[in-house]
């Protein structure tokens, strides 16, 4: 304990005094009692002993206690409770397709919403004469088949973007979140190809032997689908136990729900059916395994 020894100050009162004025008693026992006025620690700044316009001196009023403000926040309105409690978490806003976290999905998205817009704003013969040279038939799959493979996955059939932003969230997305862009680039694009030659070359060698008629080979055959549904498959196969035969169920009801909707008597039912189950199996056997010992990548 140091000893006090400045000057006594006129506008301040000892210390012990307010305690006991606080509490009822007397000076504290065993307790120095030093003068008030400047502490020691402020002596080698003179200019803090000096009074202030008021006549307090700085040093006094810069040790005094200060009051405390408490601020209390209004309780929020009825509207303000609802907006908050159905704002919408990060958490969930994570899990949307983003150019920073999935660029393939979120640009493949982008590029889906621009062919949607030109079919429905664009002029009719334009948009129809690109269809038909986009489209993987057995046609244009016997003249040009690399362009028509490129292209007819960059076209929604009936137009409806909306239901196709959500599938590649759910079965796209989540793939580009582990394994990359460029990884779900590849598995997209060879189940798109493999699907359309497995069901395309049967028909092409059906019209040539005479069991299919040549207009067989003539029909619009475009979409996004053999490829979302093969990043699905590799989905299901990473997954364990009662989740795994769960997803695998699931795919197998999506691609018999969209047979059984459309017109199932068709030929390009038919087709279609058959590169939907060739796509999501392709995902499931094929490159689900091979990717189930690839590490995640890093964020």
């Amino acid at each position: 304990m140091h000893s006090c020894s400045w000057p006594k100050s006129q506008h301040a009162q000892p210390l012990w005094t307010h305690v006991a004025a606080r509490t009822g008693s007397g000076s504290p026992s065993g307790a120095q009692r030093c003068p008030p006025g400047n502490p020691r620690k402020w002596r080698s700044f003179p200019w803090l002993r000096e009074p202030v316009p008021g006549g307090t001196p700085s040093a006094e009023i810069i040790g005094a206690p200060q009051s405390t403000t408490v601020l209390t926040r209004p309780a929020p309105t009825p509207i303000g409770a609802f907006l908050s409690a159905w704002r919408p978490k990060r958490a969930w806003l994570g899990l949307l397709p983003s150019p920073r976290s999935t660029p393939f999905t979120f640009g493949y998205l982008v590029l889906l919403l621009g062919t949607s817009l030109l079919i429905r704003f664009g002029s009719p013969t334009f948009t129809d004469k690109l269809l038909a040279v986009s489209s993987t038939d057995a046609h244009n799959m016997a003249r040009h088949p690399l362009t028509a493979l490129l292209t007819s996955a960059f076209w929604i059939a009936d137009g409806g973007w909306l239901p196709y932003a959500v599938i590649f969230a759910i079965a796209v997305a989540p793939l580009e979140r582990r394994f990359g862009g460029l990884r779900t680039a590849l598995v997209f694009f060879t189940g798109h190809v493999l699907a359309t030659i497995a069901t395309e070359l049967p028909v092409m060698a059906l019209i040539r032997t005479d069991v299919l008629p040549h207009s067989a080979g003539r029909w619009l055959d475009i979409g996004v689908s053999y490829g979302f549904l093969t990043t699905a498959g590799v989905l299901v196969a990473l997954l364990s136990g009662r989740a795994r035969i769960a997803g695998i169920a699931a795919l197998e009801l999506f691609v018999i729900g969209v047979y059984v909707t459309d017109d199932p008597a068709s030929l390009a039912s038919v087709v279609t059916v058959l590169g939907h189950a060739c796509a999501a199996h392709f995902g499931l056997l094929g490159w689900g395994p091979r990717l189930r010992s690839v590490p995640r990548i890093a964020r």
